[in-house]
């Protein structure tokens, strides 16, 4: 087994590598869409966004595992409504966790130091696990058979096999995974080097496999609170893990070949590939520009208005199922909040052109189908995205089914 902790560098990419390849370019690049699409969205529907998005990024991050619980039985379960089938209905359970877990990164709100400390990692570990049964904390050999237990937020302790990768053994991980978070202290990298070293750092994660069970959602819930710990504030409104998914077999193809050992003179100077490394960086930060394009063009101004219209003029021709009619000015309505994250009901009355009772018959059956919502009976009224919604507001994001 593996001795040295140094055995998983390079840590990231070499100057004399970054020099040779676009990593930087890349960076800026992601650093810019996704400030422009900051711009895009006004605070508050930047939250309801990021609510919605935890079901999706969920639905995507388990996909990777093997768990295909739809989105729509995910919101199913967060109904209450959970499948009478025990598998399909534990499935639902580890969705539910996956965003639980989400909702706390959000809540906490950790810095760059935070996320890249043990504590903050093995509490992601934990929280997941947490949240679900013990049954689930069964850990199953190739054959099916039980071959160990979980214990939420501990280390990994002992030695393992995945795939065709020996990751570094269960006595070292603890020390593996205080050397991991040093390495990747965000004091040591600026500029566009904090992105290329989250990149990195995703796949070092991996290698360590410093957990039983659980690291790939672990690794991904970590990236993504990077990420957004990094500056890019428009995290959440994407998700990087619906373009991992989307090309899976990509995803693991370059984890694989990032495991390599180096080729020689001209492969960096640690023990592993640099130019795997490099490759795997690279995917990422290709990956997540183009989740902020798709997001950037499904937000955009005019083609948004077109959809909302589109969906009121399904609810007009009954194509929306178990939904009624609505007046065409509810376009109007909804865009604007929208735009500004949420309105005062004297705007939108405003906004209809109607009396002040027709209109609030209107805003009563926007707020009881639940496109608006409110605390009060003064409060604004917020910008939502209900499910029946979705096919209209975000066509292709997820599956519907």
């Amino acid at each position: 087994m593996i001795k040295s902790l140094d055995a998983f560098s390079p840590f990231i990419p070499s100057d004399e590598a970054l020099n040779k390849s676009d990593l930087a370019d890349k960076a800026t690049a992601l650093t810019a869409g996704s400030s422009k699409l900051s711009g895009q969205l006004h605070p508050k529907a930047l939250e309801t966004l990021e609510c919605y998005m935890r079901v999706i990024n969920s639905y995507y991050s388990n996909l990777i595992e093997g768990n295909a619980t739809s989105p729509h039985e995910v919101r199913a379960a967060q109904r209450g409504e959970y499948s009478k089938d025990p598998a399909k209905r534990d499935l639902q359970l580890e969705s539910l966790a996956h965003i639980a877990t989400q909702a706390w990164i959000r809540e906490v709100n950790p810095d760059m130091k935070q996320v890249f400390s043990t504590e903050f990692v093995s509490e992601l570990h934990r929280r997941f696990y947490a949240e679900l049964p013990e049954h689930m904390w069964v850990i199953h050999n190739r054959e099916g058979e039980p071959a160990g237990k979980i214990v939420p937020g501990e280390w990994r302790t002992g030695d393992v096999v995945v795939g065709q990768h020996v990751p570094i053994a269960g006595g070292q991980v603890a020390d593996a995974m205080q050397h991991f978070c040093n390495i990747y202290d965000p004091t040591r990298y600026k500029g566009d080097k904090r992105l290329i070293a989250i990149a990195a750092a995703h796949h070092r994660f991996v290698w360590i496999h410093p957990f039983a069970d659980g690291n790939g959602r672990v690794v991904r819930l970590m990236t993504d609170a990077a990420l957004k710990a990094a500056g890019l504030d428009s995290y959440g409104a994407w998700c990087l893990s619906r373009g991992l998914a989307r090309s899976s077999s990509n995803y693991k193809r370059f984890l694989h070949n990032a495991d390599q050992v180096s080729q020689g003179n001209y492969d960096g100077r640690g023990p592993l590939t640099e130019k795997g490394l490099v490759a795997f960086c690279a995917y990422m930060l290709d990956t997540a520009i183009d989740q902020v394009r798709y997001i950037s063009g499904l937000l955009e101004v005019h083609g948004l208005r077109d959809r909302i219209d589109g969906y009121v003029q399904a609810r007009n021709d009954g194509r929306v199922r178990g939904m009624g009619k609505l007046k065409p000015v509810a376009t109007t309505v909804l865009y604007a909040a929208f735009i500004q994250g949420e309105m005062s009901r004297t705007q939108a009355i405003e906004l209809t052109g109607m009396t002040e009772r027709s209109a609030s018959r209107l805003l009563s059956g926007l707020k009881a189908d639940g496109l608006l919502s409110d605390t009060s009976n003064r409060s604004p009224l917020r910008w939502e995205i209900p499910e029946h919604a979705e096919p209209w507001y975000f066509p292709e994001l997820a599956p519907l089914g």
